[in-house]
């Protein structure tokens, strides 16, 4: 079994060996339920979100912008200053927080662990239990 996953990984290098990945963005990662404190150049106008589903953004003040994981998924962020030149036009990925959970698997159900530092039934937003009842299905 161990050389079956060598070779399976082998053949995701050569496949991934193609791909230009020093020209991609890496953009901005926000935990779900979390924020997310991004600081401008210069003072911003106007704040615009992709999917305000996926993530909100409060302004601070002109040049500080309070991201929040509200979904998990991808969107982006365009910030226009006074004149409607943007300023940064950012994608924005929502993810599961990793550190300090687990996920537990019986059969259909999922069930999401927060262990800081007892294991305990963790909060689940909305989005949260849309994405295990898609996992489980």
């Amino acid at each position: 079994m161990g050389s079956r996953f060598q070779l399976m990984f082998l053949t995701a290098l050569s496949v991934l060996g193609g791909v230009n990945l020093v020209n991609a963005e890496p953009g901005i990662e926000v935990v779900m339920n979390q924020a997310r404190i991004v600081k401008l150049g210069r003072a911003a106008d106007t704040i615009i979100i992709g999917n305000p589903e996926i993530a909100d953004a409060s302004v601070q003040d002109a040049n500080t912008i309070v991201l929040t994981g509200k979904g998990f998924g991808i969107t982006n962020m365009v910030a226009l200053d006074r004149d409607g030149t943007p300023i940064v036009d950012a994608q924005i990925s929502v993810v599961r927080q990793a550190a300090g959970s687990v996920r537990v698997y019986r059969r259909a159900n999922v069930q999401t662990l927060s262990c800081t530092p007892y294991c305990e039934g963790s909060y689940k937003s909305e989005a949260e239990r849309q994405s295990d009842a898609e996992i489980a299905q």
